[in-house]
């Protein structure tokens, strides 16, 4: 009896010593601000991913790249911003003279996308140039307001046409919050063209009527970087290695999408 005592005190002075039993620590959660185009993509990407980093939970919010700038800097949990455009990631880069947000040294350029004109099924209104929006076979053009990077980029192509003006004094155009609402509209037949992305043309399965002439706005490169914030830097760069990956590239190149130089 007096052995068993001894040993069951030697077995409670131990569990003592130890603490309680650590408990599995819960998976990473990743906030990804991303722009709306991106949003087949990286859904696709993030199932792969899962295979990967099975600790870790991608949870994705899509919008206009202008919108999540402004959120970001409302101080919203993000870990890694990807923008449809140079202008918004430049806003929160210290090294741009922009906020204080994002850690310059993860910034790289990610992908390339091209801007063109949509149009409904059947192209009813018969478009079949960018010239075509201003003349009188346009009843409605959707375009993307002016915070919303495809929106920028459609102002630039019909400044540089010499049709933008037109466009407005006509009454010709109604915007999107951003290009996802933009290709909504073009493919209800809400309107006879669209100015979108090559990429959502495809996956929306509609048709394109034309690209946006060489040299009349600058090419939609994608810039993606880890938040200085960040609750987890390491694992969101190593995400944002994993975009560079063949499993990942394969399916940017599906829709259409090129890898920046």
């Amino acid at each position: 009896m007096k052995k068993l005592i001894l040993a069951l005190a030697a077995l409670l002075s131990l569990t003592a010593c130890s603490g309680p039993t650590p408990q599995n620590d819960k998976p990473v959660e990743l906030h990804i601000f991303a722009a709306a185009s991106l949003t087949e993509t990286l859904t696709e990407i993030a199932e792969q991913y899962q295979e990967t980093a099975p600790d870790v939970t991608l949870v994705f919010t899509f919008d206009s790249s202008g919108a999540l700038q402004s959120q970001i800097e409302a101080g919203a949990d993000c870990d890694l911003f990807l923008s449809a455009a140079q202008k918004q990631m430049d806003a929160l880069d210290t090294s741009k003279e922009g906020g204080d947000y994002i850690d310059s040294a993860t910034r790289i350029d990610l992908l390339k996308n091209t801007v063109v004109l949509a149009v409904p099924e059947g192209n009813p209104a018969e478009i079949h140039t960018f010239e075509d929006a201003a003349s009188g076979k346009v009843r409605l053009i959707a375009l993307g307001n002016s915070d919303v990077p495809v929106g920028q980029y459609s102002e630039e192509i019909f400044t540089c046409l010499g049709l933008w003006d037109s466009l407005n004094r006509d009454h010709k155009i109604t915007f999107g919050t951003n290009v996802k609402e933009v290709t909504s509209q073009v493919s209800a037949g809400a309107v006879d063209c669209g100015v979108v992305y090559g990429t959502d043309a495809y996956s929306a399965g509609l048709t394109v009527a034309a690209e946006a002439p060489e040299g009349s706005c600058q090419p939609p490169i994608y810039p993606v970087a880890v938040l200085k914030n960040s609750a987890h830097p390491e694992e969101a760069a190593a995400f944002l290695d994993y975009l560079s990956t063949d499993a990942a590239v394969s399916v940017f190149t599906s829709v259409g999408f090129a890898m920046a130089e």
